[in-house]
């Protein structure tokens, strides 16, 4: 089995790369010469960002990507197959962050934080998998959260995602013996996330919480630390909180 050395850089799948910790993990990886495939719906985003991280010297590409299309994934996936020959990561990173009171009865952000978190998240693994097999070798990262690890009032429905998540990534990695999985559960993590709350109270408050928030370049930094490790270690799950989150 020949395992991809990172000294001539890893290809690198990254969904949800338009902003937050996503465009963050895109410029970090780009910058320690990894290659980087960047998708995400709003193509004029990361067709900027792929644009800056070739100006500054790094290689990116981006691919209009949605994550609740099994189509769109494989799409995705195949692109960067036929352009590099391999896939050495998947940066499971879309979600959604809806949050609400289960008595407001928001059933379409229900519905919409279980299409993209969890089903988005299955879809990546489906469309990659079969490939990192065949290639003997392969790294998925997950994208959780401190809310995966604990429930507080108004995300029921985000935290029951994100413990999905974990879940699904602990039996990946119980199932696997040549390649890697790790979760990664950010604290409060400066992002457009709050701007997805509908409910203009608990938006309020989010936007109130983040005032603490750390950098997403953070989270970046925990990903390129995982990815970096020699084959035979599987960093398994890293959670990454502000010092000043309670």
């Amino acid at each position: 089995m020949t395992v991809p050395s990172v000294l001539v850089g890893k290809v690198v799948l990254v969904t949800g790369a338009s902003s937050g910790i996503g465009e963050a993990t895109a410029r970090r990886l780009a910058a320690s010469g990894h290659r980087v495939m960047l998708g995400a719906r709003r193509t004029d985003r990361i067709a900027a960002l792929a644009e800056d991280i070739r100006g500054n010297g790094g290689e990116a590409h981006h691919r209009e990507l949605d994550v609740t299309s099994r189509d769109s994934v494989q799409a995705f996936v195949d692109a960067v197959q036929d352009r590099y020959g391999r896939i050495d990561v998947l940066v499971n990173n879309a979600g959604v962050m809806p949050l609400s009171p289960l008595a407001a009865l928001r059933i379409d952000e229900w519905n919409r934080m279980i299409d993209v978190n969890v089903r988005g998240v299955l879809h990546g693994i489906a469309a990659v998998l079969p490939v990192m097999r065949a290639q003997g070798s392969g790294h998925i990262v997950n994208i959780a959260s401190v809310s995966g690890h604990r429930v507080d009032p108004t995300a029921a429905v985000y935290s029951a995602t994100k413990f999905a998540v974990r879940a699904l990534s602990e039996g990946l990695r119980q199932e696997s013996r040549d390649l890697r999985v790790t979760v990664i559960s950010p604290g409060l993590t400066r992002s457009e996330l709050a701007e997805g709350i509908s409910d203009t109270a608990v938006r309020e408050a989010t936007k109130d919480m983040l005032k603490i928030a750390m950098p997403a370049d953070a989270i970046g930094a925990a990903i390129d630390y995982a990815i970096s490790q020699p084959f035979e270690v599987d960093v398994s799950e890293i959670v990454v909180r502000p010092t000043a989150q309670g």
